[in-house]
């Protein structure tokens, strides 16, 4: 249960974490504003204000990021607590009964033994 409200915060922080950053401006885009190339005759169109967005996106980012971490480690915690309670995969293949395969039916195809392999056509290239 715990695992299943973990993994879904996990995934929503993970597509909020990619929608962060590709709402934010790079580096370069500040200098084109600078000279007039951004919206509204170079003036800030954004809600935050002129430098209030990027720190807000920065920051939220930041927070997504580290819970993003801590969620990964609880993940993989949670994941090596469950897979060490089990046995390993070649324990229950060596404890596992042999089956022997089904004797062939009337359906069965079965080659005559008066043909072999190398009798068969080859391919005329």
């Amino acid at each position: 249960m715990i695992e299943t409200v973990l993994l879904v915060v996990h995934l929503l922080v993970a597509i909020g974490m990619v929608a962060l950053v590709l709402i934010q401006h790079g580096k370069g885009a500040d200098a084109g504003a600078a000279f007039g190339a951004g919206a509204a005759g170079g003036a800030s169109g954004s809600v935050f204000g002129a430098k209030g967005s990027s720190n807000f996106l920065s920051r939220s980012t930041g927070v997504l990021a580290t819970i993003f971490f801590a969620t990964s480690l609880s993940l993989a915690y949670l994941a090596q607590n469950a897979t060490s309670q089990t046995d390993s995969l070649l324990d229950r293949v060596q404890d596992s009964p042999v089956v022997d395969a089904p004797a062939a039916s009337a359906d069965t195809p079965v080659l005559p033994s008066d043909v072999s392999v190398d009798d068969a056509p080859k391919n005329p290239e």
